[in-house]
């Protein structure tokens, strides 16, 4: 039976591939950072310990324990747990901006690096990093969550390239809107550290906070995660996985389209998202 540590599963995508994959017969080790959230995904039957990917001491006793479990063994890792922070870049503090890395990028590098020494043991490996059409192109007071994922990108392509030949193979998941909390959780990280009343983009961040209050999807194209789960099982399984997956329609239409249009005419498109 194979071993996937996923992070990031109190709900949204993480629960549904975390779901998906136990039904499909893999051990999932599920994690979320909230000791209610790993209860209730004990109660479902998933193994499930908690992970904070801010702290360092968390990451390593979640690997620990998990590897105590499989003796030794870890066939995947799907880093998925991030959240977005709204903000025009003028009105990110530094701290805001290092928050945003630390759960973003900081956590999903100091975990890979854990569990790569135990996939070279074994002789393979798939290491799967969820980014998002958002590390293809950039959307305005999307500044640090844009950042985080172009980062993302950067370290990922690189990685697969010092990976080549190990037979340990690494994966970009790039979704466009997927129903999940991610806009709720949005909305307390905006409120918790952004100074709405005192910026020059006011009127625009309450018209913001209105669309993140809306009930149901506000962008077109929204999938359910059950989209995500799909390309993540091609991942797993396939000989040669894909360096990158796209999922929804949004995704592919900006992946061609930043190759195709200047950089002024693509900002001039995405100035009216």
């Amino acid at each position: 039976m194979n071993s996937i540590l996923i992070t990031g599963c109190s709900s949204g995508i993480g629960l549904c591939v975390a779901r998906g994959l136990h039904a499909r017969g893999y051990r999932v080790f599920a994690t979320a950072r909230k000791p209610e959230d790993v209860a209730r995904l004990q109660k479902e039957g998933l193994e499930s310990l908690l992970l904070d990917l801010d702290d360092s001491a968390s990451i390593q006793h979640a690997v620990d324990e998990i590897l105590a479990r499989t003796d030794g063994k870890l066939y995947a890792l799907f880093n998925n747990g991030a959240y977005g922070q709204p903000g025009a870049v003028e009105d990110l503090s530094r701290d805001t901006l290092r928050a945003q890395f630390e759960t973003n990028l900081f956590g999903w590098h100091e975990l890979t690096c854990l569990v790569l020494p135990v996939m070279r043991k074994q002789g393979h490996g798939r290491i799967i990093q969820n980014s998002s059409v958002l590390g293809l192109v950039a959307l305005k007071f999307r500044g640090a969550y844009n950042a985080s994922k172009y980062a993302l990108e950067g370290l990922s392509d690189t990685l697969r390239q010092e990976l080549e030949g190990s037979n340990i193979h690494i994966s970009l998941i790039e979704p466009g809107p997927i129903e999940s909390r991610f806009r709720a959780n949005g909305v307390a990280h905006f409120k918790n550290r952004i100074d709405i009343e005192h910026s020059p983009f006011r009127e625009q961040y309450h018209k913001t906070l209105n669309r993140l209050r809306a009930e149901g999807p506000v962008v077109p194209f929204t999938l359910p995660p059950e989209a995500v789960l799909k390309k993540v099982i091609h991942a797993l399984e396939s000989p040669r996985p894909k360096p990158r997956y796209y999922v929804t329609f949004p995704t592919y239409l900006f992946g061609y389209l930043r190759r195709l249009l200047s950089s002024r005419a693509l900002d001039r498109l995405l100035s009216k998202i």
